[in-house]
This record gives structure tokens, sequence and C-alpha cells, in this order.
């Protein structure tokens, strides 16, 4: 399927989605949201994709936030609640996902990658959450998943100040995982990417559920949790591939069962 704001490539079991809109910035109009939703929708129908990379097209932007001149002529709340989900796709999918961010994440463009599960950033990026300035709180999942990946002083900071920062103090707080030479980065979160899927896709699926759901919870009932799916994957057949492959010293060979 061709998409007008989006470039999607799979290549083995790797789905690559590349924001395509570098003549402004990569904004996010309402036809973005449409395809971003179809795509994560039809990754998580997918069972060969392990592992999804989200990037942005050129090399100024990974993404902006929102398309002002499409956002003014927006009429009504649903339209506009429509537009700015951009995050909630990305967040449903059940594949490690990991942001690319090949430059600057600004507003919805830094909550987007914050929805991802790892990020690896060009030298060059800068990172801000300017709402405060306009009179506005981020409305896409910073105030919530910011802190659980910065911590709560520095997501104050950031969100209260609305000041932007580079590369490497992101990755001194926690918000990137790697800063890598722009001219490196696809080929490093594509290694990555292709070390992660080597592994079974239902326990990378499963840590993902772990993780994510048990910073919800009491530690007894993430503790709890970890088990379950614990116990869950002893039952799989990549499980008894696993064992097999370990003790006839050969790569395992995993089917996602």
């Amino acid at each position: 399927m061709s998409y007008e704001t989006l470039i999607y490539e799979k290549t083995g079991s790797i789905g690559m989605i590349t924001i395509n809109r570098p003549t402004v910035n990569n904004a996010i109009n309402a036809r973005l949201v449409d395809e971003l939703t179809d795509i994560c929708a039809d990754i998580n129908r997918d069972e060969e994709t392990r592992v999804v990379i989200i990037t942005g097209a050129g090399e100024k932007a990974f993404c902006v936030g929102v398309d002002l001149s499409e956002f003014s002529s927006l009429a009504g709340v649903d339209q506009r609640a429509k537009l700015l989900s951009v995050a909630a796709p990305v967040a449903s999918l059940t594949s490690p996902a990991i942001a690319a961010i090949n430059g600057d994440a600004l507003a919805q463009g830094l909550e987007l990658a914050l929805a991802c599960d790892l990020r690896v950033t060009a030298e060059t990026a800068h990172f801000a959450l300017p709402h405060i300035a306009s009179g506005l709180i981020p409305w896409d999942g910073a105030t919530q998943r910011l802190p659980r990946i910065v911590g709560k002083a520095k997501a104050m900071e950031m969100i209260l100040t609305g000041e932007s920062m580079d590369a490497i103090d992101a990755y001194k707080i926690g918000l990137v995982n790697k800063v890598v030479p722009l001219e490196e980065l696809i080929q490093t979160v594509k290694n990555m990417g292709q070390a992660m899927a080597s592994k079974a896709s239902l326990a990378l699926k499963y840590a993902k559920v772990a993780i994510r759901e048990g910073l919800d919870l009491t530690l007894e009932q993430g503790l709890r949790l970890e088990a379950d799916l614990y116990f869950l994957l002893q039952t799989t057949e990549d499980r008894t591939e696993g064992v097999r492959a370990f003790l006839e010293k050969r790569p395992p060979q995993f089917k996602g069962r």
C-alpha cells in the first residue's frame, strides 16, 4: 500500500516507518495520523514483523509537532483530538519500537518519540516541549511518559520551562539511549533492530508488556505479572527451540509460536 505522508518498508522481520513531509520539517497533519494509525494496526497483524523503526525524512527534523497551517483551520474538538493523537498508534505496537531521531524532535514530535521503547539520536538533534510558551501543556502523552523515562525533576524542568536541549544533554538525562553521528544513525538502529529481531518474538513482546504495564502496578502486582508471562513462555514452541538450540550449540530458529 502507498502512503502520502509516510513511507513504510519491511526488510526481513524489521518494519521501518519514515515520516515523509520534509518540506514542513515532518510536521503532523490529519492525513499523517490516519496513515500512521493504519500502518501500526497492520504491523500488529503481521506476525513476521518483530521490530519497528520510526524516523523522519531529511537531515533537519525528526518531527516538529503539529502542522499549524492545518491546525488553525480545524473546527471542533473531535477533529483536533484526532489530529493530535500521534503517539497512540505507536504506543499500541506490540513489537518493540525504536525511534531513529534524525533531527529536531519538538512538541508532538518528541511525544511521538517518547511513545517508542528506545530512542537513538543523531548528534545534531534538539529536543523540546515548548507548549508552555503558548499557554498550553503537552497533550499527547508527554506529561505521563516523560517522567517515567527521565524522572519527575527533569520532566518538570523540560515542561515548565519549555527550553530546548541538545542530543548530549538528552543522553545524560536518559531521554535517549544512544547518540551517534547523523550518517551512522540508520545503520546503527538497523543493527540494533536486527539483534533484537533475532530473538524470540514472543519473548520480546512479553518483556515489553512486563516493563510497560508493570510501571502502573505495585511491586507485588508487577512481580506477579512477570511470573505469569514467564510461565506462559515456558509453554511455547520458541522456548523448546531455544533449549534445543542451546544443547545442540546452534543458532535458534524462532517461529513466534
